[in-house]
């Protein structure tokens, strides 16, 4: 787990995209699984933004979605379709073909989510899975209690995650409670992990997701058996993390690793 502490939260999103162009530059056909939210918006802008200056192409590129809302048409407002599409999709050159999501409406639960745990096998895994982080310490839509193992499923929301996402909503009320998600398994099986996070009110879950205990009543905590996560914060959520000065000189050190191989 490489803990990456940047100043504000500008700084994470640009530190994150340029870890997807540098791995864009190796596979041209890189997997991205894609997290919705207010904090990765960040990113998918700086990654825009790469695209209008031919700095990343996304032709061969293929995506797919972290989770949905359940009983959400793919044009409602709120749904993660309508998100992707308003702050990604429509801004770079993916092929219609190459995007994948969770569908808010499917005709069988089980058979779609197994269908697209399929699907990602089919292209070889997900090489890049972004990531935000709960209050709670939920992954995508895995609430705490999730198994460690999960696949893509249909999960109840926690009272918590409603409540932080009934702003986005007109009443309360009106807030899905269920939805689909990839599982903590599914996510563990992406090559590389870039979780973000900003703010003060992550700071808890953060520290318990990198130096507390592996447990599913934190499910962001599983992150710490996977090779190769980054996780990206800005000083306000890295407040809690009793390491931190460590982790910042690893960060700003780890190129004396090749000197002491010459």
């Amino acid at each position: 787990m490489e803990v990456i502490i940047k100043s504000n939260y500008d700084e994470i999103c640009g530190e994150a995209a340029g870890i997807i162009q540098q791995e864009w530059q190796k596979k041209k056909n890189l997997v991205l699984g894609l997290a919705t939210g207010i904090t990765p918006l960040g990113i998918y802008r700086e990654i825009i933004e790469l695209h209008r200056k031919n700095e990343i192409d996304f032709t061969d590129v293929i995506v797919f979605s972290l989770d949905e809302y359940l009983g959400l048409e793919k044009d409602h407002p709120q749904s993660f379709a309508y998100y992707m599409k308003e702050n990604f999709l429509k801004y770079v050159n993916i092929k219609k073909e190459n995007i994948f999501r969770l569908e808010g409406k499917p005709a069988d639960i089980e058979t779609h989510c197994q269908e697209y745990e399929e699907k990602i096998k089919s292209h070889g895994g997900i090489d890049i899975q972004i990531l935000g982080i709960g209050r709670n310490g939920h992954i995508g839509f895995n609430e705490p209690g999730s198994s460690l193992s999960s696949r893509t499923r249909v999960k109840t929301l926690a009272e918590e995650t409603v409540n932080d996402n009934a702003r986005f909503f007109k009443n309360e009320q009106d807030v899905p409670r269920f939805c689909l998600t990839m599982g903590i398994g599914t996510v563990m099986e992406a090559k590389m992990i870039i979780l973000l996070a900003s703010g003060k009110n992550k700071s808890e879950a953060v520290f318990q997701c990198v130096e507390g205990p592996v447990t599913a009543s934190l499910p962001a905590s599983g992150l710490q058996l996977h090779p190769q996560v980054k996780i990206l914060v800005d000083e306000e959520a890295s407040s809690s993390l009793t390491r931190k000065e460590y982790y910042k000189w690893v960060f700003q050190n780890k190129d004396r690793v090749k000197d002491h191989l010459k």
